[in-house]
């Protein structure tokens, strides 16, 4: 299904579905980034209100356990949004010229 970490191939290697005509658009980033950066944000606040680390401890654990979560689940989400888009049959509006009135 991809080409590359994040990136989805042209075709499906099984059944030769065409990965081009879906457009899952910047909905999973977005929602990983909101998702992820709330779970951070907490997990840090808890961590600096219990503990009161160094601010070093603070970036050596949340910048790579972002950038990580982000990544790991931009696969999912991607996926799961293409599988949703195929399932519904869902396409991009297309004007044929045609008056509906």
């Amino acid at each position: 299904m991809f080409d590359g970490w994040i990136k989805f191939a042209d075709t499906c290697d099984e059944c030769g579905l065409a990965y081009g005509k879906f457009n899952v658009g910047d909905g999973p980033a977005a929602f990983l980034t909101l998702g992820i950066g709330t779970i951070i944000v907490v997990l840090a606040l808890w961590l600096q209100l219990s503990v009161e680390p160094p601010w070093w401890v603070h970036v050596i654990l949340w910048v790579p356990l972002t950038v990580i979560g982000v990544i790991a689940g931009l696969r999912l989400t991607k996926a799961w949004l293409l599988v949703a888009e195929y399932q519904r049959r869902a396409e991009e509006h297309r004007h044929d010229g045609s008056d509906l009135s």
